[in-house]
């Protein structure tokens, strides 16, 4: 767009040229335009070509707004909201929590309502009548209404039950028909198991702590997220840098080289030297090349990964501020224990193998406890008759299971989940250590990153400075050593990326201390989140 504009402006004020010039340099975004203007049209030219550069200004301007900058943290908090990790670890959490929902809805009052509208049977029956039994046909339609109200006992793991129904009975025979209402005012009923084996009680012991674990491994997502992340953000900038640093290259070894034909026409250097520089030139160009893809494809990672869909440019905004500090080891260690949700892991595993151990204890015995009573009444005739005067029932049963003789399973089962118990402890021991050896270590790495950082910015600035001393020396022909020049370039490249890199190393170290003890230690307090509005 810009040589085209630049071509008409240099028409314009042709058309009007004569003799008795002076020249005006217009800049516009890297390109220069030489316009010969006549002393005598210059005022009325000037307003032509200001008019025509502030449109192209003005474009540029527009243009400029299609580029977004993002900064580490403003990447980071794109990627916790709407990376497909972000999503996956979302909705694993919500599914965690409507099951502990549901959980707590066990142990709440339940309502129900059953019918059956209507229930016919025709055919032959048995009936005893006088120690006879005799088959009579019958034709029969039943129809029912019951409401049921539930509570379970959690610390006992019974269950009590109150209920209130109706059912009438049509009897069609061939001789005579009739009606009857049978029914249940009120009854109150309770069952309780009777064993050394409760699963609710150890349901209500290990399921919150379930939950409590789900939603401490989002939060451990999360972070995770922000360290992958970094990834992406570094690769992308460390791509973007790179593009720079060959074309600033390409277009140093181009001046150089067009001065070494200078010097070789004069007999200053040897033809060695200007081959030397024309390679560099030709290598210089096609890291351009490289640089160039690898960065479209860095973008197109980055943006695959944030699923940034706009088709606008994007610019990284390298991170100016690290805000060192040290992590105390002991602090970070007690964090850890207290915050992530390898503590609650390893207490839900041990609490799991007890209660085999405990179930596998209490052997094949079983014994439930049925008791209840209720008031009801039947009529024959009137629905009234059936809630009149209505007749107590009581009834309490008690059934009973054991083995005698099982050949030692109970036994074997007691023993395999004793086993496994052992096992399990024996894992949760090793993996303890495991684990804070691995924060010992990341404390460790983080603590350092200061130091490492300032010698990585010392390189870059001595390696910069050397370079651009070498290639002013060489300019003025009091370097005449190439590969002198050569290696300062390289070093100075290798010193600049290294420093970004020191960088990455930096956040990431930042961000694993954080997902390994859920841990703020800038605002010195725990990492947490909020529920409710996750499911909104």
């Amino acid at each position: 767009m810009f040589p085209t504009l630049s071509k008409m402006i240099e028409k314009l004020i042709h058309d009007h040229i004569k003799l008795n010039t002076h020249y005006i340099n217009f800049v516009v975004n890297n390109f220069s335009m030489k316009i010969v203007i006549s002393k005598t049209a210059i005022r009325t030219k000037i307003i032509y070509a200001v008019f025509i550069t502030l449109s192209i200004l003005w474009s540029v301007n527009i243009n400029s707004q299609d580029v977004v900058k993002y900064t580490l943290n403003d990447v980071i908090k794109l990627a916790q909201k709407q990376s497909p990790d972000a999503q996956i670890a979302k909705h694993r959490f919500i599914s965690s929590y409507w099951v502990y929902r549901n959980y707590k809805a066990n142990y709440l009052p339940s309502l129900s309502f059953a019918s059956t509208l209507p229930s016919i049977s025709t055919g032959f029956k048995d009936q005893f009548v006088d120690g006879v039994t005799t088959s009579v046909f019958e034709n029969v339609n039943r129809y029912s209404l019951d409401l049921f109200l539930e509570q379970k006992i959690g610390f006992t793991g019974g269950k009590v039950e109150v209920s209130s129904g109706l059912l009438r009975t049509d009897n069609f025979k061939s001789d005579t028909t009739w009606h009857q209402y049978t029914t249940n005012v009120i009854n109150f009923g309770l069952t309780q198991p009777i064993s050394m084996y409760n699963p609710d009680r150890w349901e209500r012991r290990i399921e919150p702590l379930r939950y409590e674990e789900s939603k401490r491994i989002y939060i451990e997502a999360n972070e995770k997220i922000a360290v992958t992340v970094i990834d992406y953000f570094f690769s992308f900038l460390m791509a973007q840098i790179q593009v720079s640093i060959a074309r600033k290259n390409y277009s140093n070894y181009d001046t150089l080289y067009r001065i070494a034909q200078g010097r070789y026409t004069l007999g200053k250097i040897a033809e060695n030297d200007l081959l030397q520089l024309e390679l560099n030139l030709l290598k210089a160009e096609s890291s351009v090349e490289d640089a160039d893809l690898n960065y479209n494809n860095r973008l197109f990672i980055f943006k695959s990964f944030l699923r940034i869909k706009e088709e606008t440019k994007i610019e990284l905004i390298p991170p100016s501020e690290t805000n060192h500090f040290d992590v105390a080891l002991q602090t970070a260690v007690e964090q850890a224990k207290f915050n992530t949700s390898a503590g609650l892991e390893f207490q839900r595993r041990t609490l799991e193998a007890e209660r085999v151990v405990k179930e596998a204890k209490s052997g094949r015995f079983d014994a439930n406890l049925y008791a209840g009573f209720g008031l009801g009444q039947v009529s024959n005739g009137d629905i009234r008759d059936a809630y009149t005067k209505p007749l107590d029932e009581e009834f309490v049963s008690l059934r009973i299971s054991m083995p005698i003789l099982d050949w030692g399973r109970t036994r074997g089962d007691i023993k395999i989940a004793e086993s496994n118990l052992a096992l399990v402890e024996t894992s949760i021991e090793q993996e303890r250590i495991d684990f804070d050896h691995n924060i010992f270590l990341n404390v460790m790495e983080f603590n350092m990153q200061e130091k490492q950082l300032f010698i990585a910015a010392k390189s870059d600035t001595v390696a910069q400075k050397r370079f651009e001393v070498t290639q002013k020396r060489y300019m003025i022909g009091k370097v005449n050593d190439v590969l002198e020049l050569q290696n300062a370039q390289i070093d100075n490249d290798n010193a600049k990326m290294g420093y970004y890199r020191s960088l990455m190393t930096y956040w990431k170290s930042y961000y694993d201390i954080r997902m390994l003890t859920l841990y703020d230690f800038k605002r010195n307090m725990p990492i947490i989140i909020d529920v409710d509005a996750l499911l909104e």
